[in-house]
């Protein structure tokens, strides 16, 4: 499952859980937690993300959630363990091998709603509920990302057109043509913080970097020490068992 603060986001950080599609024949849920602050965009903002989840591939499951902050949380206390409630009943339904959400830190309001959202769920569910935790970044880097994922040429490709459904996001900040270069930065940034400080770069052009720990008996568990590194033809399902 992939927990998207806004439509796009799944296109932005979702190579790994593309790669699982393709290369381990997952299925992938991509869960809209909400549709953007503008409600003037929100119907255009669902159609395009239908459109681009049926291109990739991904299902998309909508909550119509909103005010998904920090401030909510600290402040509307029920109006947010409402929130958690809708979330906590999607990962009984579902009960993923993997979600993937973005990291604590990640700057912006609704991804570090998202974040807290999703662990604050997780902590309702019975003991025996486990899955792999998959940390993302967008508008804020990780500091400790122990997993950098090659993706090829033709899975930047993909996500592009992906990304290009949603076109009114497009028109307002034209990300998308950035994309690639934030890929291979990735690279840069991932040789020493995955691999560590003076190790050799890889041979990769592009990757996403992410952060990945174990859920099980109700807290994070490590799931192996150190970082890895996941060519483009290495098989990316050992991350998820």
């Amino acid at each position: 499952m992939l927990f998207s603060p806004h439509p796009d986001d799944e296109c932005i950080i979702g190579g790994l859980a593309l790669r699982l599609m393709r290369e381990a024949g997952m299925r992938v849920v991509n869960v809209a937690v909400t549709l953007g602050s503008n409600k003037e965009r929100r119907a255009a903002r669902r159609v395009e993300s239908k459109n681009a989840c049926d291109w990739i591939g991904f299902e998309l499951e909508e909550t119509g959630l909103e005010k998904i902050v920090p401030a909510t949380r600290a402040h509307e206390p029920q109006l947010w363990n409402a929130r958690v409630k809708t979330i906590g009943a999607l990962l009984q339904k579902y009960k993923p091998s993997a979600i993937f959400f973005p990291h604590e830190g990640d700057w912006h309001v609704a991804h570090i709603g998202t974040h807290l959202l999703v662990m604050d769920a997780l902590k309702t569910l019975p003991a025996d509920f486990k899955t792999t935790l998959i940390e993302t970044e967008f508008w804020g880097q990780m500091l400790t990302p122990n997993l950098m994922v090659e993706l090829s040429a033709d899975d930047v490709a993909d996500l592009l057109a992906a990304l290009s459904f949603h076109v009114g996001e497009m028109q307002r900040n034209p990300y998308h043509l950035r994309l690639p270069a934030w890929l291979q930065d990735n690279v840069r940034r991932g040789t020493e913080l995955v691999g560590g400080k003076g190790a050799a770069a890889p041979d990769f052009a592009f990757a996403t970097l992410y952060r990945v720990q174990k859920w099980q008996n109700g807290g994070i568990k490590e799931i192996f020490r150190g970082g890895k590194q996941i060519g483009a033809k290495d098989s990316p399902e050992n991350i998820v068992d």
